[in-house]
């Protein structure tokens, strides 16, 4: 488990010269977090939120930056502290929309980060809620790649302790990485990541 990592893929964003203010301030966060500077870049994403209520985006990536922050982060507080936030912004968006795949998907990866921080204790506690949320994300939408892959990546991350069988899963990661060569997101700034770590558990499968 501890050897799982996400890992997010930046794009560049190319956008035309008449950019809103939405444009320029997630464009300004997502340079921030290409530089490394988490904190920042959560804030800037928290004072969009404040001011665009009709995008999910600008939450998600507080709550997708701050969890994935924790997968490299030793001091237990600040990973409590880390998910709590992250938590706090997905469920002001979930509360909104219940038919989004891709907040079910940050809903999994934050219930992973509490397994990872502190397997013996929270593995039982968490495991079954992460497959739950991928369920729900894939129900939503089946071809999404990050719900295919992350169900996927979960399970073969315990693998060792759980015993399942890995050649399914290995089949499952091959097909998320299909579906990301054909996923298209709704918008410049959309969820994209995911295909480089799907590359890695494939390579892994093969070893």
């Amino acid at each position: 488990m501890k050897k799982i990592i996400t890992t997010i893929v930046f794009f560049t964003v190319v956008l035309c010269s008449a950019q809103t203010q939405f444009e320029k301030g997630m464009e300004k966060a997502f340079g921030l977090w290409k530089e490394g500077k988490n904190a920042e870049a959560s804030a800037m994403f928290e004072r969009i939120a404040a001011a665009e209520k009709n995008s999910y985006l600008p939450n998600y990536y507080v709550a997708l930056i701050n969890t994935t922050s924790v997968f490299m982060e030793k001091d237990k507080t600040k990973i409590d502290l880390l998910l709590t936030k992250a938590q706090d912004a997905l469920d002001i968006e979930l509360i909104k929309d219940q038919a989004n795949a891709e907040l079910y998907v940050l809903q999994a990866l934050i219930y992973t980060g509490y397994v990872v921080a502190d397997p013996m204790t929270n593995g039982m506690k968490y495991s079954a809620k992460v497959m739950e949320a991928y369920a729900k994300a894939k129900a939503i939408d089946p071809n999404n790649p990050r719900a295919v892959f992350g169900e996927a990546d979960y399970q073969l991350g315990g693998a060792k302790w759980t015993g399942v069988d890995t050649k399914p899963l290995c089949v499952q990661v091959d097909t998320a990485i299909e579906l990301f060569a054909t996923f298209k997101p709704e918008t410049p700034f959309s969820p994209k990541w995911g295909l480089d770590r799907a590359l890695e558990a494939q390579k892994n499968c093969k070893k």
